[in-house]
């Protein structure tokens, strides 16, 4: 068994905090304002997408250019975005897909099926409604 000084307890708590709130260092400016990297066309990504939320929704996520561009059709046809010209919509996509593009290993590789849990649920290997 491990004894802790208690002093040494808030010294790690205070490093792992400061390490965990810190901003992450950024290769390329961002607007103070928004967290978006300032860079062609950022104004008018600020400008069309935080009328409805706030930029932390664009910055903490990322997409391939057809990605991107899917999101924008589902707020036009679901949620009442309005229809951009197609250079708007150019400059946008550009934008996005340039500073907020697909992320290296961002996600994890699936699980190889041996290592996945029995399925409870799993009814043999016939099909429902077959014997």
């Amino acid at each position: 068994m491990r004894i802790y000084h208690p002093g040494s307890l808030r010294v790690t708590g205070l490093l792992l905090a400061t390490l965990l709130l810190a901003p992450p260092a950024l290769s390329q400016d961002t607007d103070p304002a928004t967290g978006l990297v300032i860079a062609e066309g950022w104004q008018v990504v600020s400008a069309n997408c935080t009328v409805c939320h706030s930029a932390k929704l664009v910055t903490q996520n990322s997409g391939s250019r057809n990605h991107w561009q899917g999101l924008i059709r589902w707020m036009q046809d679901t949620q009442g975005l309005w229809a951009f010209t197609p250079e708007m919509e150019t400059t946008i996509l550009d934008y996005l897909s340039a500073h907020y593009g697909p992320k290296e290993g961002a996600r994890r590789p699936p699980l190889a099926p041996s290592l996945l849990p029995t399925n409870p649920y799993k009814q043999g290997d016939t099909a429902p409604g077959t014997s």
